[in-house]
């Protein structure tokens, strides 16, 4: 059982790379965010929102079965163009969730040349959006797709979605939908997630807003709560043993961290992870 926080205090490694200890919050506005965040989120004019389906969870065994994204002009709220296309595989494993068989995949079509297409979309954007970017991430640079160097922001984990829209602090991509009265006709497609973020998107006034804090740089941090005190790290956001063992987790910027009623810890990158 941990130590009872203090409300409203926010707990830092030291620039020294000591011990984190009790501070007092401190007063943190986007106006104050490191100079490079800013400018990337002022840079943020053009998106690629990106999903891929794959045949298992682990890039090392699995492989990306298909490709969907949208490139999407923020100011204008508009679609530019957008792509979908399959990769051939011999087996598919998650078949039952996202219903491509094998055998489609390697049914005649263009995917050589839709890989070209799409590194040209990959080269148009300033930013990726991603609903778990985590996972849509690492599927890049292996196999057939091509490796990225552009940022990554998700729409899941990254954009605080506003209150009045009843969300989850970490909605799936069809209750994310639903919430801005978008229809949700099916899932597990790449191209069909893509657009209902591209939707989304362009109901949202505070769009811009939304990917620059969603831009932020952000730290894996545990939330230093008692047993009686869990349910405001879960109403937070925060997972209970993911991706810290025997811990309430959360990656967070440190405006978000300024503004919760308990104290938080940055994680130690030395310990050890749920596996």
């Amino acid at each position: 059982m941990e130590n009872q926080s203090v409300p409203g205090q926010l707990d830092l490694l030291s620039l020294g790379g000591g011990p984190p200890s009790p501070v007092s919050t401190p007063h943190v506005t986007p106006q104050s965010l490191p100079q490079a965040a800013a400018d990337r989120a002022a840079a943020a004019r053009t998106l690629l929102i990106v999903d891929t389906e794959t045949t298992g969870l682990d890039p090392q065994l699995d492989h990306c079965l298909e490709v969907g994204v949208i490139l999407f002009d923020v100011s204008s709220r508009q679609v530019l163009a957008q792509q979908s296309f399959l990769l051939p595989v011999e087996a598919n494993a998650a078949e039952a969730i996202n219903r491509i068989p094998a055998s489609a995949t390697t049914l005649p079509q263009p995917w050589r040349p839709a890989l070209d297409y799409f590194q040209s979309l990959l080269d148009a954007a300033d930013v990726l959006v991603a609903h778990n970017a985590a996972f849509d991430r690492q599927w890049f640079g292996r196999g057939h797709l091509p490796s990225t160097e552009k940022s990554w922001l998700c729409s899941m984990e990254d954009m605080r979605w506003p209150a009045d829209r009843q969300l989850r602090s970490r909605p799936s991509v069809r209750d994310l939908a639903l919430a801005y009265e978008i229809p949700v006709w099916a899932a597990h497609r790449a191209l069909t997630d893509c657009i209902y973020l591209a939707e989304v998107f362009r109901r949202c006034d505070d769009l811009e807003q939304l990917i620059e804090r969603g831009l932020e740089p952000r730290q894996l941090m545990r939330a230093q709560v008692s047993y009686d005190q869990r349910h405001l790290a879960r109403d937070a956001g925060f997972r209970w043993n993911e991706p810290v063992k025997g811990a309430w987790a959360r990656r967070l910027s440190l405006r978000e961290a300024s503004t919760l009623d308990f104290a938080v810890v940055p994680v130690d990158p030395e310990l050890p992870l749920a596996s």
